[in-house]
């Protein structure tokens, strides 16, 4: 499972195209011209960077920097380094101050587990940052990016209202292998490429390891279960772990709310999302 099978490879000159044409597209027709993109350091941020700049122009994407005291140096030198590569407007703003005042409240309640309690701070920096994200896009009256890949979004592995958040997503159907060719096609700094995937959440936390496999591992199995529409016993008679593909689909089945706009409770003869489902593109 170490080399990307035929299934999973893309052509990433006709992918890159359309990723650009529907940025510009998406931007460009509901009045837009700026966007802005919350710079991690990591490869799949990095990527909704070069496109946003291959779609609209560097000098109409804002990069915004947003560490946490415990965040890794290398996180911000990476970031910076594909702001200086594209040439692109940024802003470093620190969440520390923001993000220790809320824990040091007196009435805000304190986890005895360690883990409960990273994972706690990690959700709040996530929504911390992207209200960061929102406040400059009006600023610079632009629309936020998403750096969301397909196999976090599958899997329900990213913060509702927080990273998982965003305007227009190019990269959310990519799965993490994909990203990966495209980063490397497109000409991402060298040190991304080759960075072990985090979200940086906290010290020494990684996204396999948080996962329980690796991400190949993961694209192969929710590439037969979502894409293929094969039942799970069907996968592992293709010779995939049984743990895996049942941990893959129990989160699939348990992540499906945060792929949802909120569930509305229906009282009317048209309710949102239900009976009226007008596009914007038709203009009511």
């Amino acid at each position: 499972m170490n080399e990307v099978p035929a299934y999973l490879r893309i052509n990433c000159e006709v992918v890159g195209k359309m990723l650009t044409v529907f940025l510009r597209s998406e931007v460009h027709k509901v009045g837009f011209r700026r966007a802005v993109v919350g710079l991690s350091g990591g490869i799949d941020s990095a990527l909704t960077a070069f496109l946003g700049a291959r779609a609209l122009g560097p000098q109409n994407v804002l990069a915004v920097l947003m560490p946490y005291k415990t965040s890794r140096p290398d996180s911000l030198t990476d970031a910076l380094a594909v702001v200086e590569q594209l040439g692109l407007e940024h802003r470093v703003i620190d969440i520390t101050p923001q993000i220790d005042a809320y824990y040091a409240n007196e009435n805000v309640p304190r986890e005895e587990d360690e883990e409960r309690m990273n994972l706690r701070k990690g959700n709040k920096m996530a929504r911390e940052r992207m209200t960061i994200l929102y406040d400059l896009s009006q600023a610079i009256t632009g629309l936020v990016l998403g750096t969301s890949n397909k196999t976090e979004l599958l899997l329900g592995y990213g913060t509702l209202y927080g990273d998982m958040a965003s305007a227009i997503n190019p990269i959310g159907d990519l799965y993490k292998t994909q990203v990966r060719q495209m980063a490397q096609y497109l000409g991402l700094p060298e040190r991304i490429l080759k960075k072990v995937p985090t979200a940086d959440l906290w010290v020494g936390q990684t996204d396999e390891d948080q996962l329980g496999f690796s991400y190949l591992e993961l694209d192969q199995t929710l590439y037969f279960l979502v894409d293929q529409r094969l039942r799970p016993e069907e996968v592992v008679a293709l010779g995939f772990e049984e743990r895996l593909v049942n941990q893959v689909a129990r989160l699939l089945q348990r992540s499906q709310f945060k792929r949802c706009p909120p569930v509305i409770a229906k009282v009317s003869e048209r309710t949102i999302n239900r009976d009226f489902r007008y596009s914007r593109d038709w203009g009511y």
